[in-house]
């Protein structure tokens, strides 16, 4: 039995959504995302709420089936709500800042690091230590907050680095720390 698969999804004020045999596509106050979803699913619209509906329950139609309830959802609050990805920049000279719609890093090599977002990202730095992902595809805002991050990930023993907010760095003990 699929949980997810199973869990009913509301449709808030303001956003509509159309099914054209397996595309679908959500338009809201945000922006409007288009997927394209397996064809043996079926949905059922009552109202202001979508059922994804599988046809058996074979293990692979179990699996796109709660796959693509999800995505669904995704699309639906990311037209309503949008997604966004706090990320801290910790390091003694590290900053960040905007030039244009790119995002320019300092953060300890010979040379600045521009980041592009992706189509539908938008990146804002409110200061110069942090950095703020948001988008209406949840997709494209992670993979844009992930590729932030790669450019210099945080390191056990200080914490230097760029990290997202809420994301805690098990910090190791030095070598000093250790000898008696």
């Amino acid at each position: 039995m699929s949980r997810i698969g199973n869990k009913i999804i509301t449709i808030p004020a303001g956003v509509t959504v159309d099914f054209n045999e397996n595309h679908v596509t959500v338009k809201g106050p945000k922006g409007t995302l288009e997927n394209t979803f397996n064809p043996h699913i079926t949905y059922k619209v009552e109202g202001n709420t979508i059922t994804v509906i599988r046809p058996d329950d074979t293990i692979a139609m179990k699996t796109i089936h709660g796959t693509t309830r999800a995505l669904l959802h995704n699309m639906v609050v990311g037209v309503s709500e949008g997604f966004k990805k706090k990320l801290e920049i910790v390091g003694i000279g590290y900053r960040a800042a905007m030039r244009g719609e790119n995002l320019v890093l300092n953060i300890g090599y010979s040379h600045e690091v521009v980041i592009t977002p992706d189509a539908g990202v938008k990146i804002s730095s409110p200061s110069a230590t942090e950095v703020v992902v948001e988008g209406a595809d949840r997709q494209a805002v992670g993979q844009t907050a992930a590729r932030i991050r790669a450019v210099r990930k945080p390191e056990p023993y200080k914490g230097k680095g760029i990290k997202y907010t809420d994301e805690v760095i098990l910090r190791k003990e030095g070598k000093r720390a250790g000898k008696k």
